[in-house]
């Protein structure tokens, strides 16, 4: 119990009052933090060493499981389709058959249109639904798009032979699950409580895997039937997925950021102490909505913030783009060229059942992405993605040379030395971007931008990764074509580049708040001796940490200031009777800089 106890003690005999949880926008300032008796730290710091994750009730768990559907619905789309290729019936239906032969096989334009509609659909969807979940709040647009998908469903299954009918409904379900790709994480992340936060938004990637082995199994249980059955049930349960999460999500609690920053302060403070099962006064759930009126009187203070700030605020280009080239970059590893055609592929090994090939891989993803949620927080983002990569670009390099040299593509049962190579280095490939790539990006992206434009800035960086979902989805089966499996080496190429943009650029995160990731990169902190930053310094020296919720662009866009009054700010202000906020120089800003390399002789 210990410090906490105390609180509660208090609690019971002194209710705190709403008035006091923070200033109102009009005071034009907001309140320094208290400290906490105990080594000088700030209270909420105190408090959150008091709780873990055993402390997070089952609604919050129950809130993360429900959300992250959008994630099995995504990985159940990605899943099917490769099986569906390589079914008679589906083959029959819309694929180009010869009259003579009585053969039917999917040219490169066809296959590759009927997959790449999908991504073309996930990046326009990605790309809209920021604005939406604005507008009608987080867990309406998730019903929304959830529902919206079950239209594309139906437009699948009720295709009978045009094959054009079959990959528009491809398209329609991509918009829905590009929607659901930023606005599940985004209602995550600022819903549950933070003991449990960074488990909950990984946990996403994890149920995209899930999503994915169930379709190869559903797939592999259904290929031996005769008719449209063969892929129509596969297809049909798409449905009921979305359909449980269009319903489910009804039943739980908006947002309370986005419920506080719409002028629903009562119902954010009540979803809040829910969430974390505490009493609406509670010390915990007052200051977690005087952090949000703090970020709230910082936005207003600087007045409007357009689009274009994601690329002229205080280290913003960088971080934009850091962000698209990691989302971009989870798919030149080349993952989905085995989830996409991993059946074609493997058919041509000589095993007896691709089918079950697909099974192995992805049961082998799922227990990857299990121990990748492990990795995330024990091992560190930096060591994570560069180890990754670099065991990726070995597994591509053999995968390549021996398919392409070794194995006998006109009869591939008389190499099956060969063939049992590629489907081992395939697996080797699938646990290293199940471990690292595959559900840290994920976790970068939501910790890479501060709060006044993560949803502008998540909904871009997702966008890139659907762009090249898209690209490698239609163009596979055309390079494929003329270089088999030399293209592979594309893909190692993009993990070798990886491996050193990680190296030169990504800041290690690993145990910090969001906070002080921010300030890290306003204070160009060396990404290369960033894990042993520290920012004790500056909070010795009184400067308190310098993040960009605290910041507004002076005119041009290109300088900031720092409200003197705002979160973690310990600069007595020149006047305090003086009405309306005041603010540091942008030398002052830059003296809070050198405090912090100073504070760490290596940087």
């Amino acid at each position: 119990m210990g410090f906490l106890g105390f609180l509660n003690r208090s609690q019971a005999s002194e209710p705190v009052e709403k008035e006091s949880t923070a200033t109102t926008p009009s005071e034009g300032r907001t309140p320094q933090r208290p400290l906490s008796p105990a080594a000088g730290l700030p209270i909420e710091q105190a408090l959150e060493t008091q709780l873990s994750a055993k402390d997070a009730p089952l609604l919050a768990f129950v809130l993360g499981g429900v959300a992250s559907m959008g994630g099995f619905m995504f990985g159940y789309q990605t899943g099917q389709i490769s099986g569906f290729l390589e079914m008679n019936d589906f083959k029959t239906r819309f694929a180009a058959c010869n009259s003579q032969t009585g053969q039917c096989t999917f040219s490169a334009a066809r296959q590759g249109t009927i997959v790449g509609l999908f991504s073309i659909g996930t990046l326009i969807g990605s790309l809209i639904a920021a604005p939406i979940a604005d507008r009608i709040g987080r867990r309406l647009t998730i019903s929304f798009w959830a529902f919206f998908f079950m239209i594309g469903t139906v437009l699948e299954i009720s295709s009978s032979h045009v094959w054009v009918q079959f990959a528009m409904g491809r398209f329609v379900g991509g918009l829905g699950i590009g929607a659901l790709s930023v606005v599940v994480p985004m209602y995550q992340s600022e819903s549950t409580p933070r003991m449990i936060r960074g488990v909950i938004v990984s946990s996403y990637q994890l149920m995209v895997t899930l999503g994915i082995w169930l379709a190869y199994m559903v797939n592999w249980g259904t290929e031996s039937l005769q008719g449209s059955q063969s892929w129509r049930i596969t297809n049909g349960m798409s449905f009921l997925w979305a359909l449980i999460l269009g319903i489910a999500i009804l039943g739980l609690p908006e947002s309370p950021r986005y419920a506080y920053r719409v002028g629903r302060e009562e119902e954010a403070r009540t979803n809040m102490a829910r969430l974390y099962k505490l009493s609406p006064n509670h010390p915990i759930i007052n200051l977690e909505i005087q952090e949000i009126q703090e970020k709230l009187d910082a936005e207003r203070i600087g007045g409007d913030h357009p689009w274009y700030e994601i690329f002229t605020g205080p280290r913003m280009l960088y971080r934009t783009v850091l962000g698209m080239v990691l989302q971009a970059g989870q798919q030149l590893t080349g993952a989905n060229y085995f989830f996409y055609y991993g059946t074609t592929v493997f058919s041509a090994t000589g095993l007896s059942n691709s089918y079950v090939t697909q099974i192995i891989l992805g049961s082998v993803n799922v227990g990857g992405t299990i121990a990748g949620l492990w990795l995330i927080e024990n091992c560190g983002r930096r060591k994570a993605l560069m180890g990754g990569a670099a065991w990726m670009f070995m597994c591509f390099m053999v995968f390549a040379f021996v398919g392409h040299f070794s194995l006998d593509h006109q009869n591939p049962a008389a190499t099956p030395q060969a063939g049992a190579a590629l489907v081992v280095f395939s697996c080797l490939f699938i646990i290293a971007f199940a471990m690292t790539w595959g559900p840290i990006v994920w976790a970068i992206v939501g910790e890479l931008y501060p709060a006044r434009y993560r949803a502008t800035c998540m909904g871009l960086a997702t966008s890139s990764n659907w762009l090249f979902n898209f690209l490698i989805g239609f163009f596979t089966t055309f390079i494929t074509g003329d270089i088999d499996y030399l293209y592979g080496l594309v893909f190692a190429g993009c993990c070798f580049a990886l491996f050193f943009i990680v190296y030169f650029f990504v800041i290690e995160t690993k145990g910090r708040s969001l906070e002080e990731i921010d300030t890290m990169y306003v204070l160009h902190v060396n990404p290369i001796n960033s894990a042993k930053w520290d920012s004790s310094q500056l909070m010795r020296d009184g400067d308190g940490l310098v993040n960009t919720d605290d910041l507004y662009l002076e005119a041009g866009g290109n300088r900031f200031a720092k409200d003197e009054h705002s979160a973690h700010e310990m600069i007595p202000s020149h006047d305090e009777n003086a009405p309306g906020p005041s603010h540091t120089s942008h030398a002052d800003i830059e003296k809070a800089e050198s405090s912090g390399a100073e504070g760490h002789s290596a940087l």
